[in-house]
Order: structure tokens, then sequence, then C-alpha cells
């Protein structure tokens, strides 16, 4: 009898520990599956070489390394052209910006209801706020100035930042209330900041304003139990070359005026990067937070960037001027410490969160970005991409990557024969062998020209060929 009573005992002590044992999977499940946030942080005009974890070593960014160092660094990240304002078109929309003719810059005019963003396209913001997302774009805006553009039209909850494409960082420099104020070239990058409609005074460097910001937007949105998307979309080190004493002075070893500047500016974005993901683990939703972090293009002429290995700089098609440091981070869902060889685009952030929301997309208007999670895991072990295009309609310029290979021409193509080159060789873009594989020339050639034919020429006045400030009334 004592023998069965203590079987007994030992068999519900098994099914107890069986059940919770279940329930903590099911948790974990629960937890893995679980819609995350989004914190996408977007550097301008920074080189690819000017992170840690793409081996710089005259600037420590150890917070902006956290996320290649706990998640994925990407060695082959892009985005979808190499100048601010199309390449964040790209990303916001998850689509190739010239399918809508955002082919360029776009006049800062704000009386223009057309030089922007069109508004038949759905933003990041508009597609999360169908799963419920709060969202907030804290920085630069760029998709347009006139009112139909505004962040809070686009779908944004909030805004802080500026609705240009540069800015000055020093707070006494701010002498506009607004755009209507302004009247010269580059005025807009004294204008004062915008929350929401508002104007308003700031006091601190404006990449610091930036951080405070997020981290006001993650606390509050953390607290409220909301679930959100924040686009943290830094001007830094895009040019004016400004810097504070605070962020200077870190680089003594650095005797070069502008790297040094370049410098400091960096490490204050690495910064606000440190407070934003000690916040998120102030505020427990660190496992519910994915993170992008990632350059609008890559690194400028005339802000003492660096871009590595790779031929050329902003601008250019070549992997200079495309090819961008890029990391993401999502604990608990991804990998550590892995670095990702097969290419990916900024276009496939919108893919994406969209895919761990299955978010229905309109028909009509399909992303052109994957969903890169089932690759970073290891459940598909394709290339996400089989083919990446980029254009520059101005010039009449292209590329297109497929597999090792990428076809370029970075001025008129009809002029300038496309060169084809190995990505993954040491020559890389040094070592032209079209000469040598002229059917991949002519199947890449073809299947360009097939993308090509589905795009828009550009449908707004450009920043450089505009001068409406000059304009009276």
């Amino acid at each position: 009898m004592i023998l069965i009573n203590r079987f007994k005992i030992q068999l519900k002590a098994v099914f107890i520990l069986g059940i919770l044992f279940l329930n903590s999977l099911l948790i974990t499940a629960q937890k893995t599956n679980e819609r995350p946030n989004l914190i996408v942080i977007m550097t301008d005009d920074m080189g690819w070489a000017d992170v840690g974890f793409n081996g710089c070593k005259d600037i420590p960014t150890p917070n902006i390394d956290k996320i290649a160092k706990q998640g994925i660094r990407f060695n082959e990240g892009y985005v979808s052209f190499p100048v601010c304002g199309p390449s964040r078109a790209g990303f916001l929309t998850g689509r190739y910006q010239d399918r809508f003719g955002f082919t360029t810059n776009p006049s800062i005019d704000p009386k223009n209801p057309i030089a922007g963003l069109p508004l038949e396209e759905e933003t990041m913001a508009q597609v999360l706020h169908k799963a419920d997302y709060k969202s907030a774009i804290i920085g630069k805006w760029h998709m347009g100035t006139n009112p139909v553009f505004h962040p809070l039209e686009r779908g944004f909850d909030y805004f802080y930042g500026f609705l240009s494409g540069g800015h000055n960082y020093f707070p006494e420099n701010l002498i506009y209330n607004d755009l209507s104020e302004v009247d010269s070239k580059w005025g807009w990058y004294r204008t004062k900041l915008k929350e929401n409609n508002n104007t308003v005074s700031t006091k601190k460097y404006l990449t610091d304003e930036l951080s405070d910001a997020a981290v006001r937007f993650i606390d509050q949105k953390a607290k409220n139990k909301e679930h959100f998307m924040l686009y943290l979309a830094y001007n830094a080190p895009h040019t004016p070359m400004q810097a504070t004493e605070e962020y200077l002075s870190r680089f003594p070893s650095i005797k070069d005026k502008k790297r040094k500047t370049y410098a400091a500016m960096v490490s204050a974005v690495d910064d606000g990067v440190g407070r934003v993901l000690n916040q998120l683990t102030t505020a427990g939703i660190e496992e519910n937070t994915l993170i992008v972090f990632l350059s609008d293009n890559g690194g400028a002429h005339n802000n003492a960037s660096d871009n590595g290995p790779h031929r050329g700089l902003k601008g250019d098609l070549f992997e200079g001027g495309i090819r961008v440091p890029f990391a993401m981070k999502w604990k608990g869902t991804l990998p550590e410490g892995i670095t990702y060889e097969k290419a990916v685009s900024s276009l496939d952030i919108m893919a994406t969160i969209v895919s761990q929301n299955n978010i229905q997309i309109n028909k009509k208007r399909p992303l052109d970005g994957v969903d890169l999670i089932p690759y970073l895991t290891g459940k598909n072990t394709g290339a996400p991409h089989d083919y990446l295009f980029w254009r520059k309609w101005e010039q009449n310029a292209m590329a297109i990557r497929s597999g090792d290979y990428k076809l370029v021409s970075n001025g008129n193509r009809t002029k300038m024969k496309p060169q084809l080159y190995n990505i993954t060789t040491k020559e890389a873009e040094s070592k032209n062998i079209a000469s040598k594989e002229v059917n991949k020339v002519k199947k890449l050639e073809k299947k360009w020209v097939e993308w090509n034919s589905e795009l828009k020429d550009r449908i707004f006045p450009t920043l450089g060929g505009d001068q409406w400030w000059k304009a009276t009334d």
C-alpha cells in the first residue's frame, strides 16, 4: 500500500512538472510570436566603415555595435538610392521609390502640393495603424513640406523634428519660426524644430534633442503598454559639420579638423543609441522590440566619412553610395553575433514588420522588400533577393545586383557602357569583367530594362532646380 501511494505521488509530481514545462513552452512561444515594437535608427550620410562593427578604429561606437553584437550584422546591406530623400521614400513605403516618381530630392517649397511622397502611397506608419501601432518620427522628414505631406497626415501619431532635408545643429542658429520666413537658399537649415504642428524653442545640441525625444516616446508608450513604431531619423553626420566641445574633446588624437568633427557627431549619435537601448531595458520591452540601425546612403564627399574598401560616395551607384552600415536586433528571436553575408535591402524593413503582423498590403502597390526573419533564423537558407535594382532617372544611370554580380553604369547608360563586377572578390568594383561575361551582361541588362519599364519619371520640382524662396506674393 505504501509503495502504491509513493508511486501515485511520484506520478502526480511528474504530471505537474509536465504541465509546468508545457506552460513554459507556451509562454516562450507567445513571447516569440508576439508582435514586436519596431525602432529604426537611421543616420545621414554615414560611411560604411564608420562603425565599430565594420572595423572603424578611430571612432568608438559601442552602443551602435551592441545592435550588431546582440543581433545580426549585414555585410551586404543596401539602400534603394544613393541620396537622402529617395532612399527614405523607399524605406518608408517598402517600394522602389521610382515606382511613384520620387527620383531625387524634392523642392522644399511649402506651397507645392506635389513635391513629396505621393498621397496614394502608404507609409510604414499608415500600414502599422492597421495593427494598432502608435508611430513616431523624430528628426528628419524630407518627404515634402506642404501640409498635405506632414507626418501627422501620413500616419504618424507624433512628430518632433524638421520637415526639410538638412539642419543646423546649434539652437542659437535657429532663427526662423517656419519655412514661410525663409528668404535664401539653405535657409531651411535654420528653422526652429516642430513638435507635431507647434514650433518649439530648444536649448540643446540637435542630436541630443532628438535622443531626448526618442527616450520620452519609448517611456510613454511602454507605460501605456502600447505597440509602437519609432523612426529615429538623425541628420548627423550630414553637413554642416558642427559638434559641441563635449563631443569634440573625446577625440584629441584626430588631427584632421573635419574628421574630428565628424567623429564627434557620430559619437553623439552613439550616445543617443545607448540611451534608447537602455530605455528599452528599463521598460522591460527589449525582447519585444525589433531594432534596426542603418544609414540612408553612403558617406559623402564633404563630411570626412569613410566608405572603407568600397568604391564611390553618396550619389554614386557604386558600392560606396548604396552599401551602408546595417544591423538588426530582436532579442530572443534572432541569433546573436551573426554576420549575414547575402544581400539585403532597406526595403525589407517594411516587409519584415508587415509579416510579423499579418497585415494585408494593397495588391495594386505590392512591396518590393521581403520578410527577413526566416532568412536570419535559418528557416530559409536561400537568398532574400534574386535581384536588386537601382536607377538615377536624371542621369540615366543604372545598376542591378544578382548573386555575386553587379552590372552598373554610374553615368548615362546610353553613352557609358555598363561594367560588370564580381562584388565578392578582392577586386570588387575595380576589375570590369564585362568582356569575359557577355551573356551575363545581356541577361542583367534585359532584366533591368524590364524593371525600368514599370517605373515613373520625376513628378516634382527638384531641390537644386527650384528657387521658391525668391518668389513674392
